[in-house]
């Protein structure tokens, strides 16, 4: 059976534009209906949104630890983004599906702000129970700034990469990428494939996040996945807040931004 990463944004899932941390019950709801009884194997990475990214923003520790009450807002953050995880697997275990809350900072190396090891053994292990593991983006231990950012835009080509896996699938609140921000430029045109023939010309035109994103917004998921691209691992970036969407890229169907190398 086929073990694909199922990225859901935490533009989705979370009311992202709000400064308090509220979930999108609504849309992550619909996208659990459209997880039952797909015949395959999934790793879920989730997006923080207002659980994290406002935070993050307020306090700068995305740049580092250099104070007590750095350290202080780096617990608070983990705290915030774990409650948010129990959150996401209660409703996937309310629906019969075997979440297991998975905090990837518990293991996870950062250097300058690059992923350069994390323990896998425990999702190997879970994979072959049939459990799906639940990790998300949160602020992890840093070699050199004490902490940073492991976004699941990093998290979801590291797993690829080092399981082999050949599919990811991210789910934001756009139907892939466009020429532009379509939440801005009704003129905006959508970028069915994404490739090393034009890589460099549509890096030109994508704009980061509408709302605040500490992880680089559009622009940041579309380098990394490239990046895994290069290694072999195909991409699809969906609009998951449209009606079977996720259910029908989990399928094969092509929809959304294609991004291969």
């Amino acid at each position: 059976m086929e073990l694909i990463i199922l990225k859901i944004g935490g533009s989705i899932i979370t009311y992202k534009d709000r400064s308090k941390p509220e979930v999108n019950f609504k849309n992550l709801r619909k996208i659990i209906n459209e997880l039952i009884g797909i015949k395959k194997k999934l790793i879920l990475i989730h997006g923080v949104g207002s659980f994290g990214h406002q935070i993050v923003k307020k306090t700068g520790i995305d740049k580092g630890i250099k104070t007590k009450n750095d350290s202080v807002n780096f617990a608070e953050t983990q705290r915030l983004q774990n409650k948010l995880n129990c959150i996401v697997t209660e409703e996937l275990i309310k629906k019969g599906l075997p979440a297991f809350p998975f905090q990837a900072s518990s293991s996870a190396i950062m250097k300058n702000g690059r992923l350069i090891k994390m323990d896998l053994d425990v999702i190997k292990g879970l994979i072959k129970l049939g459990v799906i593991p639940v990790l998300y983006g949160v602020p992890a231990y840093d070699k050199e700034k004490g902490c940073s950012i492991l976004s699941g835009d990093q998290i979801a080509p590291y797993l690829a990469k080092n399981l082999k896996i050949k599919r990811i699938i991210m789910a934001g609140d756009t139907d892939g990428v466009f020429t532009a921000n379509p939440k801005k430029d009704k003129n905006a045109k959508q970028i069915k494939i994404i490739s090393r023939k034009n890589f460099k010309e549509v890096k030109k035109m994508i704009e980061g996040s509408s709302f605040i994103d500490v992880t680089g917004g559009m622009a940041g998921k579309v380098v990394e996945l490239i990046n895994g691209a290069r290694e072999g691992i195909s991409a699809q970036i969906i609009n998951g807040t449209k009606k079977n969407s996720i259910k029908n890229a989990l399928s094969g169907k092509t929809i959304g931004t294609i991004i291969k190398w």
